[in-house]
C-alpha cells in the first residue's frame, strides 16, 4: 500500500510510524517512545490521541501508552469511517450532478458553445481529438481519467484502448502525474488488459471499478473533458468544462469513483499467486502478531520467521508489515 491510500483513511506517515512502534513495544513509555521516533513529546502525544480517534488503539491507562488494536481490525474500522464519509458525499454530488445535467441540457439545446458560462461543446470525432490532444499538451501535472466502454473501432474491427487524443505514455515521458479508474467490464476487451499493464509498468496509477458511471479527462483540475458515448459517431458532442460550478462537481465525482475503486491486481491478483505458506504469514501479520509468536505458529526459528516476513513484504512491495496487513486487508486478500 503506498502512503497516498493510507492518507484517504486518514492515516498519515507519522500516525503509521508510531504505531508501527506502539505494535512492536518498542518503547516503556511516553518520553522514550518520543525519542526513538525522533518526535518532540507535544507532537507524539497529539498522534497517540489520533491513534486512539481512529481505533487503532485503545486509551492508556494510567502513565502508560496506548495499547495497539491488531492491524486488520483497525483497518476495517477506518474503512466504516470511510465509506459513512463517502456515502455524505455522494449525496452532494448527486445534487451537484443533477445541476451540472440540467446546465448541460441548456448548453446543448441553445448555441454550439457557451465560453461566458466556461462551457465549450465540440462536435465531430476530428475535432474533439484535436480539443483533447490540445488540453493534454498543456497538462503539467496531474491528469484524472474515468474510462469506460464502448470504444472506438480499429480499422480491424477491435476494440481501440485509446480514447481519441489521449496518449498516456506520453504524458508519463513528461513526468505528468496520470491516475485513471477503468470500467471492469472494459478491460475484458481483447488486448485491453496487456495495453494497461505496459502502461502501469511506465507508472500509470490504474484502480479498477464496476459500472463507471462516465467518461471523464480532466487537466490539472482546471479543465475537464467530457467525451461522448460513441466517439465513431460523426455527430458525436463533447463538452470541455471550465466553469467552477461543474468543475468543483466533476472532480470530487472523480475522487470518490477513485477512492471506492480496487488498485489494478488487487483482489485475486497478486495474492492469488502468494503460496500457501505466504499467505497464512500474511494473516498473522495483520492480526499484529510479534516476531517470536509468528515463529512459534509457524514452527520455525525467529531468524527464519523474519526472513520470511522481509521476503513477503518485498513481494507485496510494502515497507512495514503494517502496511502489508493494511493493502491485504483493503483489497479483500483476509477474511
Amino acid at each position: 500500500m503506498t502512503e497516498g491510500e493510507l492518507h484517504t483513511l486518514g492515516l498519515g506517515e507519522a500516525e503509521e510510524r508510531t504505531y508501527e512502534a506502539l505494535l512492536k513495544e518498542r518503547a516503556a513509555g511516553a518520553e522514550e517512545l518520543a525519542r526513538l521516533l525522533g518526535l518532540p513529546r507535544e507532537r507524539l502525544d497529539l498522534l497517540l490521541g489520533r491513534l486512539v480517534e481512529h481505533g487503532l488503539a485503545l486509551p492508556a491507562v494510567g502513565d502508560g501508552l496506548p495499547h495497539p488494536a491488531a492491524p486488520a481490525a483497525a483497518i476495517r474500522t477506518l474503512i466504516h469511517r470511510r465509506q459513512a464519509e463517502l456515502h455524505l458525499r455522494s449525496a452532494e454530488l448527486e445534487r451537484l450532478r443533477m445541476t451540472a445535467d440540467q446546465l448541460a441540457g441548456r448548453l446543448m439545446s441553445g448555441s454550439p458553445s457557451a465560453p461566458e458560462c466556461g462551457i465549450e461543446v465540440v462536435t465531430g470525432p476530428r475535432a474533439i481529438g484535436e480539443r483533447a490532444e490540445y488540453l493534454l499538451a498543456s497538462a503539467e501535472r496531474e491528469v484524472a481519467i474515468l474510462d469506460r466502454p464502448p470504444y472506438v473501432k480499429g480499422p480491424r474491427g477491435e476494440n481501440s484502448s485509446r480514447t481519441p487524443g489521449l496518449d498516456i505514455e506520453a504524458l508519463l515521458d513528461r513526468g505528468v502525474e496520470v491516475r485513471t479508474v477503468l470500467d471492469r467490464d472494459g478491460l475484458a476487451s481483447p488486448g485491453r488488459m496487456r495495453s494497461v499493464t505496459v502502461l502501469v509498468e511506465q507508472g500509470l496509477r490504474a484502480r479498477v471499478a464496476t459500472a463507471v458511471p462516465t467518461k471523464l479527462i480532466a487537466v490539472d483540475r482546471r479543465i475537464t473533458l467530457l467525451p461522448p458515448t460513441d466517439a465513431a459517431d460523426p455527430r458525436a458532442t463533447a463538452l470541455v468544462v471550465g466553469d467552477a460550478l461543474l468543475r468543483n462537481a466533476l472532480m470530487p465525482l472523480f475522487e470518490t469513483v477513485w477512492d471506492r475503486a480496487t488498485p489494478l491486481g488487487g483482489t485475486g491478483g497478486a495474492c492469488a499467486a502468494l503460496p500457501k505458506a505466504q499467505k497464512e504469514l500474511l494473516g498473522l501479520l495483520a492480526a499484529g502478531l510479534k516476531d517470536e509468536a509468528i515463529a512459534r505458529r509457524l514452527g520455525v526459528h525467529v531468524h527464519t520467521a523474519r526472513r520470511r516476513i522481509s521476503s513477503l513484504l518485498e513481494t507485496l512491495g510494502a515497507e512495514t508489515r503494517f502496511q502489508a496487513g493494511a493493502q491485504a486487508t483493503l483489497r479483500g486478500w483476509l477474511d
